[in-house]
């Protein structure tokens, strides 16, 4: 009994050095983050709502048996479960280890001369510009998660701060999605320019033409 007894005060208090929900674990490694924010200037918030999502805030299997959370690969010499993930002593060193590719590789050492402390956003669209995460929405989902939980309040910003605001990325249309005209009886680069309300010469430039002439059947580009 007294056996079972210590097995069970031991397994509560193994588990409750895990976050069970995400405000636990921003409870747990708010500190920490903020010290990282000191010394490196980047914003802890960041580097919670990342560790946040790339860890499931520290349920992922990784967090759990790695004590990876920010999905860095690489090798481990853990045995309990087959992983493409590097591993870690403790959470801190995973923490410590995420501001170091920051700082230290390219392209993302950059952005320390581009972004401040206190601009989540803008290191969270720097942060995927420079390849961290193959997904298009990883910035704003990091950035949501900041928002939600308002951790910009751990960034130590000044009184009178404002937010810069960035504006939705243009995306540029595929090739796919150009309009290409197919050349019939009768077409000429003139009567073409005139329909689509530029000139010969553009419409030569954008198809790479060097002459005027247009065979029927041909593909161009409107």
């Amino acid at each position: 009994m007294k056996k079972l007894l210590i097995f069970c005060a031991l397994f509560l208090s193994l588990s409750t050095t895990k976050a069970k929900d995400t405000e636990g674990y921003i409870a747990q490694h708010v500190e920490f983050a903020q010290c990282l924010m000191r010394d490196y200037k980047i914003p802890a918030s960041l580097i919670l709502a990342v560790a946040i999502h790339e860890s499931a805030s520290g349920n992922s299997r990784i967090a759990q048996y790695l004590n990876n959370h920010f999905g860095v690969k690489g090798a481990n010499t853990n045995l309990e479960i087959q992983s493409s993930y590097r591993d870690y002593l403790n959470a801190d060193e995973s923490y410590s280890h995420f501001v170091e590719i920051m700082e230290t590789r390219v392209p993302f050492n950059a952005l320390f001369a581009k972004y401040d402390q206190y601009d989540y956003q803008g290191w969270a669209k720097g942060i995927q510009r420079s390849g961290y995460a193959q997904s298009r929405t990883w910035s704003s989902q990091v950035i949501a998660l900041i928002k939600k939980y308002e951790l910009y309040q751990y960034d130590d910003r000044p009184e009178g701060y404002e937010e810069p605001v960035y504006k939705t990325t243009y995306r540029r249309k595929s090739k796919s999605s150009l309009r290409y005209y197919t050349v019939k009886t009768g077409d000429n680069l003139s009567i073409l320019a005139k329909k689509k309300g530029t000139t010969v010469l553009k419409l030569m430039k954008r198809n790479g033409l060097k002459k005027a002439n247009l065979k029927i059947g041909q593909k161009i580009k409107l």
